[in-house]
């Protein structure tokens, strides 16, 4: 009998090839697929898998720019119980070798792209077989690796013969190495499962919408934004650009009729810079939901958003690898709550401010952001003591600081770790950046903390202007 009874993307899948078979089910810029192409060709890359001695709860790394392929490696490791270990490509080459070796990883399919950077440390990798190396791309398949199109070509169509359980785990997820080495974080098709029905849930996703994927297919932003919307037997568009290209972003959502995507606030900044004469050559009346993740937007690229995606709603989400979507801040309060990170996901527990006492603060005082959602991750990999560091019993911290305001929104501070102690004060960086950001004359703005021998530390800001523009020390300095 399985622990969990919610059942995973793989099942979800079959599902939709039985009930739409014909309905276009996923895509990028070069391929389409319908659920049931999806389906087999998912089916037969699990067996595939599965005969290369991958059994169920072995992990497998995956390194690719965005791609389709994405989407069947995926959902072929939901249908055999394997563990995705996507690698992050703006990595360096050891941090490359660390996760997979972390991880002990059984295979490694690699694009086209990728296979030199693979090729320079694959020596080091000491628990994936020679002949486990699956290439896609063009002809001809390189030398030490087996052919991803020839795999799924000789393999079986029939779904695995395996029982995977909600509370198996689907991803591991390494998370960035600033603080030292990527921890790898554990997400079970439970974990996922809980997002995209809060997803769906808080958003209102619809049969006939389309996401497009943006933001890296190894990062946990996709993973979340894809498969909610298969559930709901809507259709999932990859984006596969290597470098952000507006012009490109906005013909392709004429083209597809994409009707929501995440981006991150630079993103937008770059598609509402573009001359006026490409803005008004494409169509954006399918877009009825966009989000902005990782950052905060400032009201004016808020306004210049909605004016120019007419059509959309605007959202803005705060969340983590390991919480997943904490909070909102939905469309009717943009500019009611400006700088807000918004209220508690529905379907989550009230947030806790917790001083350093470990204390609730109360409301106006910053302290450490913990959460409760269903989503939140089962652990870290081989790190107990880490896995026990981040939790307050059932809540979880990513190690952000905030304020909760007498309306019970949240006002995101800084990291934990960025925090400057002088003369014994705490001083959050993001609040100075803000002042100065806030100068008509600055452009770009930086604050770190150095060593000082009175105060311990001091503040000190670096600072870009806009072209053409000047300003004094003291009055950038008179602002703080």
């Amino acid at each position: 009998m399985t622990i969990s009874k919610w059942i995973t993307a793989g099942t979800v899948l079959k599902m939709m090839a039985k009930q739409y078979p014909d309905k276009a089910g996923a895509g990028d810029k070069f391929r389409k697929i319908t659920f049931k192409e999806w389906n087999e060709r998912s089916c037969r890359l699990a067996n595939a898998l599965t005969k290369m001695g991958i059994k169920k709860g072995d992990r497998f790394a995956i390194l690719a720019y965005n791609c389709l392929e994405w989407m069947e490696i995926y959902a072929a490791s939901a249908k055999a119980g394997l563990i995705t270990v996507p690698i992050m490509f703006r990595l360096a080459g050891p941090e490359m070798e660390y996760v997979v070796n972390h991880a002990g990883c059984k295979a490694f399919l690699v694009s086209k792209d990728f296979v030199p950077m693979v090729n320079s440390f694959r020596n080091k990798l000491s628990s994936i077989p020679p002949e486990n190396y699956v290439y896609w791309g063009e002809d001809p398949t390189p030398e030490g690796y087996r052919s991803y199109e020839k795999l799924i070509a000789e393999a079986s169509p029939e779904e695995p013969d395996v029982m995977v359980d909600g509370d198996d785990v689907w991803n591991l997820m390494y998370t960035s190495g600033t603080t030292g080495k990527p921890k790898g974080v554990v997400r079970t098709h439970e974990n996922n499962l809980a997002q995209y029905v809060l997803n769906a849930m808080n958003t209102g996703i619809r049969p006939d919408d389309c996401v497009m994927l943006v933001m890296p297919m190894c990062h946990i932003n996709s993973i979340y934004y894809s498969f909610t919307y298969t559930y709901c037997s809507a259709r999932v568009f990859v984006y596969n650009m290597v470098s952000f290209d507006p012009e490109d972003l906005l013909r392709t959502i004429q083209k597809e009729k994409i009707t929501f995507t995440s981006l991150v606030p630079t993103h937008y900044i770059m598609i509402l810079s573009q001359p006026e004469e490409i803005k008004k050559k494409y169509d954006m009346s399918s877009m009825r939901q966009l989000l902005i993740s990782s950052a905060p937007a400032r009201k004016d690229t808020k306004m210049a958003i909605m004016d120019y995606f007419k059509n959309a709603e605007l959202w803005e989400a705060y969340g983590s690898t390991e919480a997943g979507l904490v909070t909102l801040l939905r469309p009717e309060e943009q500019f009611k709550k400006l700088g807000s990170i918004g209220r508690e996901i529905w379907g989550s527990d009230r947030i806790k401010i917790l001083d350093e006492n470990g204390k609730e603060a109360p409301d106006g005082q910053v302290g450490e952001l913990y959460s409760r959602t269903p989503h939140v991750f089962k652990e870290y990999w081989k790190d107990p003591e880490k896995t026990k560091s981040v939790f307050q019993g059932e809540w979880f911290s990513a190690g952000d600081m905030a304020y909760r305001d007498p309306d019970g929104y949240y006002v995101l501070v800084d990291r934990k770790a960025n925090m400057i102690i002088s003369g014994g004060e705490n001083i959050f960086p993001s609040e100075v950046e803000n002042l100065l950001g806030s100068h008509p004359a600055v452009k770009y703005v930086a604050v770190i903390g150095i060593p000082h021998e009175k105060w311990g530390e001091s503040v000190k800001a670096i600072v870009t202007l806009h072209e053409g523009k000047k300003v004094m020390e003291k009055e950038l300095i008179d602002l703080c």
